[in-house]
């Protein structure tokens, strides 16, 4: 059974940053397509970013900003946020799959999700 635990999540100033992880367990990930959406009240859950191998998609308002990598020895995948904005305040919820479809935008196109983490901006 596929598992999900994020961590790293919190409270942070405008213009800080914040490194989310994300640990897997249940299988090998090395081959999967690993992503983070977020979910703010109020409004559906978001495309943040994604990683496959070394490629690597990002939503436009993270370009430049959020940096997904990932470590296959340990199963995780990170999000780095910097220049943090009040509007990125969401739960952050991690995603996989070992799937190859083009959805990497779409949370249509992930099997597996984790509980979430919540980050939030003050002004």
């Amino acid at each position: 059974q596929v598992q999900l635990v994020e961590s790293g999540g919190g409270l942070v100033q405008a213009g800080d940053s914040l490194r989310l992880s994300c640990t897997a367990s249940g299988r090998t990930f090395s081959n999967d397509r690993m992503a983070w959406f977020r979910q703010a009240p109020g409004k559906e859950r978001e495309f943040v970013a994604a990683i496959r191998w070394s490629v690597t998609y990002y939503a436009d308002s993270v370009k430049g900003r959020f940096t997904i990598s990932r470590d296959n020895a340990k199963n995780t995948v990170y999000l780095q946020m910097n220049s943090l904005k009040p509007d990125d305040t969401a739960v952050y919820y991690c995603t996989t799959t070992a799937l190859y479809n083009s959805d990497y935008g779409s949370a249509a196109g992930y099997d597996s999700w984790g509980q979430g983490t919540q980050v939030t901006v003050a002004s």
